[in-house]
């Protein structure tokens, strides 16, 4: 990533289930942009990045890495271009634009505004490419690779998955949706890449170019802290709520007669819901607050309470219905 001249730069996510063909793209980008369009090319593969055993999305550790990431990216962009080599007159010229491609899943929205934040604070530009594939085509995908995600994660990702959503989210105006095309090599999805999807991120990457991201004046120290403040409390008010949910489930189940060693496994399930719930909120409230996209009228903590007591309710019906 080292550059003469100080060309710009696109940040450019990948984005997409598991086993989506992400990865592959990301390489057939850095073979194919650089000796056609005169841009250069680096990617960021998470999956590289981040070690094997790392704890996962359920977990603290697993946000902290991802955002060590973007850290180490952060120190890149800050970093002075390097000096060009010496040459004749005619390789003076400004090197020309750098594409780095962030290769992962992406698949909360509030994920991707990370990146887009730091676009903003550099002032570079930010577009998104979305691989859509089938649920069953990334699982058969998935498990021929040499460390395969479990099903379930996969399974439970596509229900969460959020699509760029240009009409709500105006940051999110410059992103592209392709088909993950079912290519058996690389060689043919090149091929494949150059005829049907070329032009079009080509034009993505262009228009990203032309509208770098504006530098957000407003946003204060005291108005980012009132954001934090404001989401923590949310997801506080929606976890005392689920606790209640709980409880009071817990208690129908033994009124009911279930037995000891189901109500342990009861216990556990509900309270895995309720993380997915509260992660879910997190997400959400992380984001909204971010954008500005908040209804006064809306009580995040009722509706994850009426979600949650109707999830419950499912839950522990599979044990008195038994």
């Amino acid at each position: 990533m080292e550059r003469s001249g100080g060309g710009r730069v696109v940040l450019c996510l990948l984005c997409g289930l598991p086993a989506a063909g992400k990865s592959t793209l990301s390489r057939a980008l850095r073979r194919l942009l650089p000796p056609r369009q005169g841009w250069d090319c680096a990617v960021l593969a998470y999956d590289e990045l981040i070690p094997q055993e790392a704890p996962g999305p359920a977990e603290p550790g697993w946000k902290r890495r991802r955002r060590e990431v973007l850290r180490h990216l952060e120190r890149l962009l800050r970093a002075p271009p390097a000096c060009a080599e010496p040459g004749p007159p005619e390789s003076g010229a400004a090197a020309g634009p750098l594409c780095i491609v962030l290769d992962d899943n992406f698949y909360y929205r509030s994920m991707r505004y990370e990146v887009y934040q730091l676009a903003r604070k550099y002032s570079l530009s930010f577009c998104q490419l979305f691989l859509e594939c089938p649920l069953e085509q990334c699982l058969q995908r998935n498990r021929l690779r040499s460390h395969p995600v479990p099903d379930e994660t996969i399974r439970l990702m596509a229900t969460r998955i959020e699509l760029p959503d240009p009409k709500k989210y105006a940051w999110e105006q410059n992103s592209l949706v392709l088909k993950s095309p079912e290519c058996p090599s690389e060689e043919e999805y090149d091929a494949v890449l150059m005829k049907g999807f070329y032009a079009q991120i080509i034009n993505l990457l262009a228009t990203a170019l032309e509208n770098p991201v504006k530098q957000n004046e407003e946003n204060t120290e005291q108005k980012e802290a009132d954001r934090v403040a404001c989401a923590a409390s949310t997801v506080h008010q929606a976890d005392q709520t689920c606790r209640r949910v709980i409880s009071q489930t817990m208690k129908e189940a033994k009124d009911k007669n279930v037995l000891p060693s189901e109500m342990k496994n009861l216990a556990e399930e509900l309270n895995k819901l309720k993380a997915a719930f509260l992660e879910d909120l997190r997400q959400e409230t992380h984001l909204n607050n971010q954008t500005g996209q908040q209804n006064h009228s809306f009580d995040p903590a009722t509706s994850v309470f009426s979600s949650f007591q109707c999830e419950a309710t499912s839950v522990v019906n599979k044990y008195i219905l038994k």
